[in-house]
């Protein structure tokens, strides 16, 4: 007994400890790793991400009912191409959304042969997709060469389009640009023309995983069946052709606004604006058709915090090019897409509401939602988390603080727009 008790009491302890320390051992783990701890422990031992950001207290009913106004459409500014891509040092919405097809029906059959089958490493879905269409294009690279360019480090939990655009650009004789606003049609109008389409979109694997996104690359169509041929890089297939329903597509892809990336040889540029169709050039035009579009499902579904998102996200588009009033528009879209729900990780990935608060001098709730997104060990990985963490800051006259979160960002990636960015704030101490 006098052996027994003591070793009962130790054991106990032990038990307790491990107990205790465990969800934060297993929460501290790399995400490459935790990656293959079995999932029923990490159920067990971490806690879950919250089921939706932590939503404002309202938006404004002035400002709502200007999110809701039919938006006003701006001529393209002087010296801005309609292939420009955004020129601020902080990320925006992609710059040139494209409306509803405008254009000759493609026919109703189309596939593009030559897509190789490339499994993703961990979150390495950007990258890996980018791989898929270079390697289309004769470009002799590995997911491991371009996600060294866009994400180096490797837990960083996003690529935004405008970086797989980037390295494009930079790293190859080809030309990218990415849009908003696509539309089943297009996608199909752009098969046709032999030009891959890498759209961004939402995916929900499980239940236990939950909300995230995802690249998945589009080859194919057949109007007889309603599904597209994609290359997805995580849920495969490894042995023949993926299928995604349109209707699908449609609800997922709505998630992410359209958004989709166009790789093409420079030599085909004309081919591609032809293909876009004829509103290609006209940026400003195009972020106000988004925004009716976006403000038509609003009415359609007024409960569906993605489509208060996008048209928040649209808005943003078109006070970037003179309507400095829309602003308050789009904050109050945000606002209402905060209210009726959005996914914990959504600013891993879309981070127009940074944007509108940092516009309208609201640094309290981009401080909310940095320290929401921040609670996660994905979101510690995203730099424009810190970045805008420091612009708010900033704001509120924590020198320290917003020199602390710039250094972090600037550390999570030197290469992007936003380390880069970050360099220069510290600079301009």
């Amino acid at each position: 007994m006098r052996v027994a008790l003591p070793a009962l009491v130790v054991v106990v302890l032990l038990g307790g400890v491990v107990w205790w320390g465990l969800p934060r051992l297993v929460a501290a783990l790399p995400g490459r790793v935790r990656h293959y701890v079995p999932e029923a422990l990490v159920e067990r031992v971490t806690t879950p991400l919250p089921t939706a950001l932590p939503a404002p207290a309202g938006p404004a009913p002035a400002a709502l009912e200007l999110a809701l106004a039919t938006p006003t459409l701006f001529p393209t500014p002087a010296g801005v191409r309609g292939n420009d891509l955004a020129t601020v040092i902080a990320p925006r919405p992609s710059p040139t959304p494209i409306p509803a097809s405008t254009t000759a029906a493609a026919p109703p059959y189309g596939r593009l042969d030559g897509l190789p089958i490339i499994p993703q490493k961990f979150n390495n879905c950007g990258p890996t997709n980018l791989t898929i269409v270079l390697n289309y294009y004769d470009v002799d690279v590995d997911q491991f060469d371009v996600a060294g360019v866009a994400r180096p480090n490797y837990e960083d939990r996003n690529v935004s389009p405008d970086e797989l655009v980037r390295y494009v650009t930079e790293q190859t004789d080809l030309g990218a640009a990415a849009y908003v606003a696509g539309d089943v049609g297009l996608l199909r109008r752009l098969v046709a023309a032999g030009f891959p389409v890498i759209i961004e979109k939402g995916l929900e694997p499980d239940e236990a995983t939950g909300w995230m996104g995802h690249y998945v690359t589009v080859y194919g169509y057949d109007d007889v069946t309603s599904h597209f041929l994609v290359r997805d890089t995580f849920l495969g297939p490894w042995r023949g052709d993926g299928l995604a329903s349109y209707r699908d597509t449609e609800r997922y892809w709505a998630q992410f606004n359209g958004t989709f990336v166009v790789v093409y040889p420079l030599e085909r540029a004309a081919a591609l604006a032809e293909a876009l169709g004829p509103d290609y050039g006209d940026p400003a035009a195009l972020w106000g058709r988004a925004a009716e579009r976006a403000r038509a499902i609003v009415a359609l579904t007024p409960d569906d915090p993605f489509a208060w998102f996008n048209l928040g996200s649209s808005l943003m588009g078109l006070a970037g090019r003179g309507d400095v009033a829309l602003y308050e528009g789009a904050a109050a879209a945000y606002d209402q897409a905060r209210l009726l729900g959005l996914p914990a990780r959504m600013l891993w990935y879309q981070f127009g509401p940074y944007e509108a608060y940092l516009a309208t001098g609201r640094p309290d709730d981009m401080l909310v939602l940095a320290e929401a997104t921040l609670a996660s060990q994905g979101g510690r990985n995203v730099e424009e988390t810190f970045y805008y963490q420091g612009l708010a800051l900033a704001m509120t006259g924590d020198d320290d603080g917003a020199r602390a979160a710039f250094e972090r960002a600037a550390a999570l990636n030197p290469h992007s727009a936003v380390g880069q960015a970050a360099r220069a704030a510290l600079a301009g101490e």
